[in-house]
């Protein structure tokens, strides 16, 4: 396959991701700041949403104080962000309009029909008014597009590399998630005893983690109990039949790179089988004692290396 297709395809699949989960982010950050709680506790809700995706400076920059408002206009519709939903969906049908002949019929309509509903949707206030069932809307793309995708295509190097960027993705995604809530979490004062007190505002906030990454009935199903920040870890990280976990993401992208594998790429497969290895044979209780801030830190260190790998050794230059 040439490489401009390959960079195409991982990076629409990418982007599709990276709209998916700012949708999920901003949906359970809007539903948590209507929680009765002070102001500057509300506000930290929002800059916690702009430091997951590093757009803190470039925010204060353009717009100055952390407002609810303002920050939803910034990662849903500002086009001067590259992270927005509209800036990612916007990318994503660029990038699947120039592969058009890598896609089945199927999986290029739904791209380009995202894009052409979403221009509709952000015409009007009518998001603003109702921005929760705007995040399901997102969501629900996402959704469809890969079903379409996985239910359309030829399984070849085309699909493989579709497959490769959203494991990626979503593996950085988590990874970021998981570090900014628990860190926020575990130093509030109300989250001190999380999980053991009971307090109800404390079991809102880290169920609302969970929600995120639509893993709370999968919590309920796994643990049978109360909802612990060091199980909440665990969950998200080390279990591999929890699909946006840690070493869910890493098993899809060892296997896909195996898939599209070739002679340059082998220092590549290695760093992402250490990466996997080192997930499978984690304890989460080893992790927590030298540091989950510290781990994830590395994790994602080791994550855009291993991006810039797969760019090296398969994408456009």
């Amino acid at each position: 396959m040439l490489s401009r297709t390959a960079d195409h395809l991982y990076w629409m699949s990418r982007y599709t991701e990276r709209a998916e989960n700012t949708a999920r982010m901003l949906n359970v950050s809007y539903d948590t700041s209507m929680l009765p709680q002070p102001a500057d506790q509300a506000r930290q809700i929002w800059s916690g949403v702009l430091s997951i995706s590093e757009l803190m400076p470039a925010y204060v920059q353009l717009l100055g104080e952390v407002e609810r408002e303002a920050v939803l206009n910034f990662m849903v519709c500002d086009e001067s962000n590259p992270s927005s939903i509209a800036s990612c969906l916007r990318a994503a049908r660029e990038n699947a309009r120039a592969v058009r002949g890598a896609l089945s019929a199927e999986a290029w309509e739904t791209q380009n029909q995202t894009w052409l509903e979403l221009d509709k949707r952000l015409a009007g206030d009518e998001w603003a008014r109702e921005p929760a069932r705007f995040f399901e809307w997102v969501k629900f793309r996402s959704h469809l597009w890969r079903g379409v995708s996985y239910g359309t295509m030829l399984q070849d190097e085309a699909f493989h590399f579709l497959r490769l960027g959203t494991f990626l993705e979503r593996a950085d995604n988590t990874a970021r998630l998981l570090d900014v809530r628990f860190h926020a979490l575990a130093h509030e004062p109300q989250a001190a005893a999380a999980g053991h007190s009971g307090v109800p505002l404390d079991f809102y906030h880290w169920s609302a983690l969970l929600r995120s990454v639509s893993a709370l009935e999968v919590y309920r199903k796994v643990y049978r109990d109360v909802i612990t920040p060091e199980r909440v870890a665990e969950l998200l990280m080390l279990r591999s039949k929890m699909p946006r976990s840690l070493l869910a993401c890493m098993q899809e992208v060892v296997n896909n790179l195996e898939a599209v594998a070739h002679a340059q790429s082998r220092a590549t497969q290695r760093k992402a089988g250490r990466l996997l290895a080192d997930l499978q044979y984690a304890r989460i209780d080893e992790i927590l004692a030298t540091g989950l801030h510290a781990y994830l830190n590395q994790f994602l260190e080791r994550v855009h290396v291993l991006g810039l790998g797969i760019s090296r050794d398969f994408l456009m230059q």
